[in-house]
């Protein structure tokens, strides 16, 4: 009997990208656009399982759920922007958010997918992929949030936006937290 999981997103890109993902698993992958309440912290962890946690509530126990919050962390500000990206681009946009990092030599960055899943037991489990780049100014399609600005140290020069899907997908932070979710759900299915 085929699984099936409940991803809270409304991002159609998003849903399109982890349906790929997880596309060797055997589940049915639905999705609810929950306005979930983003907890304001550092601990991309803690703020994934809070997500979760009001996930399960307006589910209901038994559902089995996960949530994904993605990061974007500048090594010349002690990890910021992080999990505030989202909010930083809203504001002001790629190319301020790239001269932030002008005055400065070191442009290394980290993206990072922290995936929170609830299963039928209500117990939960947290994966995280990381991918290290660095920050450059804007390449390729801009309709996809930071992907034009990340440079992955193993893209061959090119930012995500710069890539085809299937290349991205084998080096991205995203990717490597949906293998390490993905193999969790093989293994205990």
């Amino acid at each position: 009997m085929t699984k099936e999981i409940v991803f809270v997103t409304g991002n159609a890109n998003k849903l399109k990208e982890v349906q790929m993902l997880m596309s060797q698993v055997d589940l049915k992958l639905t999705n609810e656009a929950l306005d979930l309440e983003e907890l304001q912290e550092t601990s991309l962890e803690t703020i994934a399982t809070a997500k979760l946690e009001q996930a399960v509530k307006l589910l209901g126990k038994g559902t089995p759920v996960f949530v994904e919050d993605t990061a974007l962390t500048f090594d010349e500000f002690n990890g910021l922007p992080g999990a505030y990206i989202k909010w930083f681009l809203k504001s002001m946009g790629l190319e301020k958010i790239v001269k932030m990092l002008e005055p400065f030599e070191n442009k290394s960055a980290e993206a990072i997918t922290t995936i929170a899943y609830a299963d039928e037991q209500g117990a939960f489990h947290v994966f995280q992929g990381i991918t290290k780049g660095k920050i450059v100014t804007s390449r390729g399609p801009t309709d996809f949030g930071w992907d034009s600005i990340f440079e992955p140290l193993e893209s061959n020069g090119l930012t995500y936006a710069e890539m085809d899907k299937q290349s991205k997908n084998q080096i991205s932070h995203r990717g490597k937290a949906f293998q390490k979710f993905s193999s969790f759900l093989m293994e205990n299915n």
